[in-house]
C-alpha cells in the first residue's frame, strides 16, 4: 500500500465544499477582513488564530467550510502528518463554524469528508477539544474518534480516530 501524502485542493461532500485557503484569503482572515461569499460572522477569532500559522500551498492546512455560495467556518490540520510514538502517521484536525451554522450536521459532514481522504492517505487523525464543548465531542464521537488519550497541557481532551483496518 503506497501512501498518498497529499490531499485534494477541494474536498466535497453531499452539501459542502472544503477548498484550501488561498494566500490572499489567509491574509484577509488574519486581519479579520470580510469577503463577499463569507458569512457575516466569518472569520471567527479561531479562524484568525489559525491564519497566523498558515503556510501557502499546503493541502494539510486550513480550508473553508462552504455551503452553497457561503463560507460558514473552517476545518483543517495543524500541519502535515508526522509519525506518532507508535510509528503511525498522524495529523491533528481543528474545525469551527459560525454560530448560525451549528446544529445542522455541517461539522460532522465536513470532518467525515476529510477523513475519507486521510484514510486514503493512511493518516490517523487526532483532535483536542475543550471538555465543556459537548457539541464538538459529539461530532468527534460520530466520526469514530474512540481513542481517548487524556488531556494536553491546555487541559483539552485529546481524542484520536483509529485508522480503519486494511
Amino acid at each position: 500500500r503506497t501512501l498518498r501524502m497529499t490531499l485534494p485542493q477541494v474536498v466535497t461532500s453531499e452539501r459542502l465544499r472544503l477548498p484550501v485557503w488561498t494566500p490572499d484569503e489567509a491574509a484577509d482572515i488574519r486581519t479579520g477582513a470580510h469577503r463577499e461569499g463569507w458569512h457575516r460572522d466569518y472569520p471567527r477569532q479561531d479562524d484568525r488564530d489559525v491564519a497566523t500559522m498558515y503556510r501557502p500551498d499546503d493541502a494539510w492546512g486550513p480550508r473553508h467550510v462552504v455551503r452553497g455560495a457561503t463560507a460558514l467556518g473552517s476545518i483543517g490540520f495543524f500541519g502535515p502528518p508526522e509519525p506518532a510514538p507508535d510509528g503511525v502517521l498522524e495529523a491533528e484536525v481543528g474545525y469551527g463554524l459560525v454560530e448560525e451554522a451549528r446544529g445542522w450536521g455541517f461539522a460532522t459532514e465536513a470532518l467525515t469528508a476529510l477523513l475519507v481522504e486521510t484514510d486514503r492517505a493512511g493518516v490517523r487523525v487526532r483532535a483536542s477539544v475543550e471538555p465543556e464543548n459537548k457539541a464538538s465531542i459529539r461530532v468527534l464521537a460520530k466520526c469514530g474518534f474512540t481513542e481517548l488519550r487524556g488531556s494536553n497541557e491546555d487541559g483539552h481532551l485529546v481524542m484520536a480516530r483509529p485508522l480503519p483496518s486494511a
